[in-house]
């Protein structure tokens, strides 16, 4: 058997090439851990170049990428280089070494950088670096058949390292950076994609449940709809009747950005919520000294709603002697202001709203005839929740999607909990189921809503006459999995159904205290009494 024998030279050979490979393999492990990170490409690719830096000591990398007009050539990514070197590295297809690399499809070595015609040095990089010779290594980057970008480093000239070698390797790196590249392409059209699907099923939901941003898709609501359609773009007053908490100032504002005045102020004053003598400076302003506490002048609401809209809520809460000045400003867009004498004229649209019989209150003298009639002229009828009950889960569903955002929370309901709220009578309306999720949101432990989470309020409604004859007819043989849910125990004091009933009026009457207190039979000062005795706070 022959012997082969190897000479310190040959050993220095093979150990200077497991040296390399061990290199080699390590980056190629770095830049394949990077695949997870391929989302932010950039990052990714001047990692990838970092890593040919630290681990194969190449003392610059850059990575060329076509631009948008597919003729020239700039730098996508490099290590080593300042910002303004970057911005000098253009190349024409038909210029340089990367032009030449890019067209041909072909690794280019450039052994001495300094003796190479072709080498023109444009990003001006290598000033700082003073031994005699750099060698210049260019391999194309293919993706699909097609060269998208073209891959250098620089190479301090070494005798010891073989160019074949440095080129396979970097060939392997810009193979890797094409998946990179490719696997972006990807992620980006997904993610397109994903955007213009989610654009047209916004679209399709605003379309079918959100016409006007207001949810709905019941008959009744479609009706209002129409009307919203058919009042916005003439200038006649409407009035907006139905329960409180119906949604009267979303329709208000759904005319309002209907209608030619949408660029326009939109203006609200809420006639229930301001003492008498306050409300007429509210809506017509008042001069400096006008009455004791008019330090200075102030403009009216009917004056900054010039050219746009003007919602009067709860128009019926409107005192009698102020009836008469809103019906001067209805009929001859006139009025002075509180201690004035100057006529002043606006351009306003009105738009009124109230829970109040007008008429009935007309006809008892509590209201003007003249100016229910004024205002009556575009009747628009919100119907209260227990009509739309096919709309319920929709505004749940918003109500609760909107909640856990701001309560970064993550609450569900089951379908037995929406069919129980289906179920409920809802005298507050809209407004009481929003206060309810948002009360739920906050204040459930766990994911889910149990029917104990619940104000007993709600579990102690009274049947209706049908859920009566319901349970009068249900078979005595009926598992008892299939009976109505088990109501909660009453209040066990006085005290706690006392609270419990002017909750629901405050709720019933939109948090009014005046309006709850006449149901209640009771004055402000004794409604004031006991929300602040039993710690009553609106649910917003």
């Amino acid at each position: 058997m022959k012997t082969i024998r190897l000479d310190s030279l040959d050993y220095e050979r093979i150990r200077q090439v497991a040296a390399i490979k061990s290199m080699e393999v390590q980056a190629l492990c770095e830049i394949a851990q990077l695949v997870g990170a391929a989302a932010e490409l950039d990052t990714a690719l001047s990692e990838i170049l970092q890593i040919l830096h630290d681990t194969m000591h190449m003392e610059r990398a850059t990575l060329f990428m076509l631009d948008a007009t597919g003729k020239r050539l700039t730098i996508k990514a490099s290590y080593g280089m300042t910002e303004q070197e970057k911005k000098r590295g253009i190349y024409r297809l038909d210029e340089g070494v990367c032009g030449k690399i890019f067209r041909s499809r072909f690794p280019f070595v450039v052994p001495d950088i300094t003796s190479e015609p072709l080498f023109l040095n444009r990003t001006q990089s290598r000033s700082g670096i003073t031994r005699d010779r750099i060698a210049f290594i260019g391999v194309p980057v293919i993706l699909r058949d097609d060269p998208v970008g073209v891959l250098t480093v620089d190479r301090i000239f070494e005798s010891k390292i073989s160019f074949e070698e440095d080129v396979q390797f970097i060939t392997v790196v810009a193979t890797l950076i094409a998946q990179f590249l490719e696997l972006d392409k990807t992620l980006k059209l997904k993610e397109e994609m994903l955007v213009e699907e989610n654009r047209s099923l916004k679209a399709e939901l605003n379309q079918r449940y959100n016409r006007h941003n207001i949810i709905g898709q019941s008959k009744v609501m479609n009706e209002v709809f129409r009307l919203i359609d058919r009042v916005a773009p003439s200038a006649a007053t409407a009035l907006l009747l139905g329960e409180s908490g119906t949604g009267k100032e979303l329709v208000a504002r759904a005319i309002h950005q209907a209608s030619p005045r949408a660029d326009c102020p939109f203006i609200k004053v809420n006639c229930a919520a301001l003492p008498e003598h306050l409300l007429e400076s509210e809506l017509l302003g008042h001069e400096k000294g006008a009455f004791t506490g008019a330090t200075s002048f102030k403009q009216g609401k009917f004056e900054l709603a010039d050219h746009g809209t003007f919602f009067l809520d709860e128009v019926g809460e409107l005192p009698l002697n102020l009836q008469a000045k809103l019906l001067r400003v209805l009929q001859e867009k006139q009025f002075e202001r509180l201690g004035g004498n100057r006529t002043i004229a606006v351009d306003v649209r009105i738009i009124a709203a109230t829970n109040v019989d007008l008429a009935a209150a007309a006809s008892r003298g509590n209201f003007r005839a003249d100016l229910y009639y004024r205002l009556n002229v575009i009747p628009v009828m919100l119907p209260p929740l227990r009509e739309r009950r096919e709309d319920i889960p929709l505004l749940i569903d918003f109500f609760l999607r909107e909640s856990n955002e701001r309560n970064k929370r993550h609450l569900r309901l089951s379908r037995e909990i929406v069919d129980f709220l289906k179920d409920y009578s809802w005298p507050g309306n809209v407004r009481e189921l929003q206060n309810l999720v948002e009360r739920l949101v906050i204040m459930t432990v766990g994911d889910w809503v149990k029917i104990s989470d619940f104000p007993s309020y709600m579990l102690t409604e009274p049947q209706t006459e049908a859920q009566a004859a319901d349970l009068t007819l249900a078979p005595a043989s009926e598992p008892a999995s299939a009976q109505p849910l088990a109501p909660a125990r009453p209040p066990t004091s006085l005290s706690a159904m006392e609270r419990e009933l002017v909750e629901s009026t405050l709720i019933r009457n939109g948090w009014v205290q005046a309006r709850a207190a006449r149901e209640l039979g009771l004055t402000q000062r004794q409604i004031g009494y006991r929300i602040k005795k039993y710690g009553i706070t609106e649910h917003k």
